[in-house]
C-alpha cells in the first residue's frame, strides 16, 4: 500500500507473502553471509544509489535540522548524486595514503564533525566495497566516533556482501558502536538482474526507528520485479548453494592474485599491495617513453571482450562532480603516485574465466609496452625510388585486404524503368485479394 511499502495488501495476498518471505530470505542470507546480528531489512525495487538516497530521507525526517553528510571519499558519481539527490550537502574527507593502500583518515573526520557541529550533521556515510587501491573504510573506529558523538552512521556495503571480511567489519562496528544502516546491491551479490537493493540493520538500537522511517517514506506503490527475481534466486540457490558461492569467490581471489601478480611482473609492473580490499586489485602502469596513454589499455582489453576493468591515471586536473571540485578524480585520492588499472575478483568467478582474462591481459600488455614503430627514412629523396617503391609496396598490402572473393557472384543492379514508361493502373480491391496484396 501506499503508506508502508512492506504492508500486506489483501487484494495481492500472493505478492505480499512472497515480499515477506524474500526480505526474510535475505536477511538470512546476510548473515550467511558473515553479517551476525542482522535483525530485519527491507527489500526495495530501486538499484544501490537510489536506496541511499531513500534512507538519507527517511534519515532527514528523524533529524529534520541536520544538512550535511560527511562522507570518506569514493570516486563513484553515484554515491555524491544519492546525497545531493536527498537535497543534502556531502562533505567529503580526503583520505590517507598508507603504503600503497588508502585508508580512512579519522582525524580529518572527527575534526570535521567539530567543525560542523554533531546537530547539523545528518550522517556518516561510510563504504566497504571500493576499487582497490582503497581499503575498507574503518568502520569499527567510525561507529565508535558516531556513537560517542550521538551522530547517524550508514554504510554503503554495495557489493561487500560476498566478501566475509566487509560483512564482518558491519557486524562488528553494528555490535560496538552505531551504524543504523547498511545498504547493498542485489545484482552484484545475488546475481539477479539490476534493479533492486536491499536496506538492512544489525543495531538494535537505532536500525528499527530506521527501517521503519524508510518503508513508510517509499512514495506509492513497487514493482514486484527485482523482488521476485531475488526471491526465486534465493530458492533456487538454498543456503548450501549461496553458501558455494561465496566459498568459491574466497577461495579464488589468493589464486587469482598469485596469478595476476606474475603476468605483471613479466611486463615489469607490480600489484599493489591492499591487505584491505578483498575484492579488487590493482596493478601499476609504468609507459614506457613514447608508448601509447594508459587508457588504451582499457580500450585495448574493451575489443577483447574484456569489460569492467578500470585504468585510473592520475592527474592534477580538476574536476567537478556535483558542484564538488576534487583533484584527480577516479583514484579515491588527490596526487596518487602512479597510473594503475584495477581488476575485481566477484561473485560468479571460476577459474577458467580468471584464466582467460590473464591470456587477454597479458597479450594486451605486450601490445602496449611495444613502442612505436619509427617511420623509415627516403633513401632517394622526397620523390626517390625507395620511397615510391615503399609506397608501392603499402598500396599492394592494402590492396591484399580488399581482394575480391574470385567465387563470389558478381552484383549487378535491377535494371532502371526508362522516364517514358507509363506505371500500371491500379488493380481494385477484389483483385488485390485475389493477388494476396492487401488493399489500403
Amino acid at each position: 500500500r501506499s503508506g508502508d511499502i512492506a504492508e500486506a495488501q489483501p487484494k495481492a495476498a500472493g505478492s505480499s507473502l512472497i515480499y515477506a518471505l524474500t526480505n526474510a530470505l535475505a536477511a538470512d542470507a546476510l548473515r550467511r553471509a558473515g553479517g551476525a546480528g542482522v535483525s530485519e531489512c527491507v527489500t526495495l525495487p530501486l538499484a544501490t544509489g537510489m536506496s541511499v538516497t531513500l534512507t538519507l530521507l527517511a534519515l532527514r525526517q528523524l533529524r529534520p535540522n541536520a544538512r550535511h553528510v560527511l562522507w570518506p571519499r569514493i570516486d563513484q558519481k553515484s554515491c555524491l548524486k544519492a546525497v545531493s539527490a536527498a537535497g543534502l550537502t556531502p562533505v567529503p574527507i580526503e583520505n590517507l595514503l598508507d603504503g600503497d593502500e588508502l585508508r580512512t583518515d579519522l582525524d580529518a573526520l572527527a575534526a570535521k564533525l567539530s567543525e560542523i557541529g554533531a546537530d547539523d550533521v545528518l550522517c556518516v556515510l561510510t563504504t566497504t566495497s571500493c576499487f582497490a587501491p582503497r581499503g575498507v573504510d574503518k568502520l569499527l573506529d567510525v561507529a565508535r566516533l558516531c556513537a560517542e558523538q550521538g551522530v547517524p552512521h550508514l554504510c554503503n556495503n554495495a557489493y561487500g556482501v560476498q566478501c566475509d571480511r566487509c560483512m564482518k567489519a558491519i557486524a562488528s562496528a553494528s555490535r560496538h558502536g552505531r551504524l543504523d544502516g547498511f545498504i547493498q546491491s542485489t545484482d552484484k551479490n545475488f546475481l539477479v538482474p539490476v534493479g533492486g537493493a536491499i536496506v538492512a540493520t544489525a543495531d538494535g538500537r537505532h536500525g528499527p526507528e530506521l527501517l521503519a522511517k524508510v518503508r513508510s517514506t517509499y512514495a506509492g506503490r513497487a514493482s514486484i520485479s527485482p523482488v521476485l527475481d531475488l526471491f526465486c534466486t534465493l530458492l533456487h540457490l538454498g543456503a548450501d548453494g549461496w553458501l558455494r558461492l561465496l566459498e568459491r569467490r574466497r577461495a579464488s581471489f589468493p589464486d587469482f592474485r598469485r596469478k595476476l601478480e606474475a603476468v605483471a611482473a613479466k611486463h615489469g609492473e607490480r600489484v599493489l599491495h591492499t591487505p584491505n580490499n578483498g575484492i579488487s586489485m590493482s596493478v601499476t602502469l609504468t609507459p614506457p617513453e613514447g608508448s601509447k596513454p594508459a587508457g588504451s589499455l582499457g580500450a585495448s582489453l574493451f575489443v577483447r571482450l574484456v569489460s569492467g576493468l578500470r585504468v585510473v591515471t592520475p592527474s592534477a586536473a580538476g574536476k567537478t562532480v556535483g558542484g564538488i571540485p576534487f583533484e584527480s578524480y577516479g583514484a579515491h585520492y588527490s596526487g596518487y603516485p602512479c597510473a594503475y588499472f584495477s581488476v575485481a575478483c566477484a561473485i560468479g568467478i571460476a577459474d577458467g574465466d580468471v584464466d582467460l582474462f590473464l591470456r587477454r591481459l597479458d597479450k594486451a600488455l605486450a601490445e602496449w609496452k611495444k613502442p612505436p614503430r619509427q617511420p623509415k627514412a627516403k633513401a632517394g629523396g622526397a620523390d626517390g625510388a625507395a620511397g615510391n617503391g615503399s609506397c608501392a609496396a603499402k598500396d599492394r598490402d592494402l590492396a591484399k585486404d580488399f581482394r575480391p572473393n574470385p567465387s563470389a557472384k558478381e552484383f549487378v543492379p535491377a535494371a532502371q524503368p526508362a522516364p517514358c514508361m507509363t506505371a500500371a493502373p491500379p488493380c481494385s480491391a477484389e483483385k488485390a485479394e485475389e493477388k494476396g496484396v492487401a488493399a489500403e
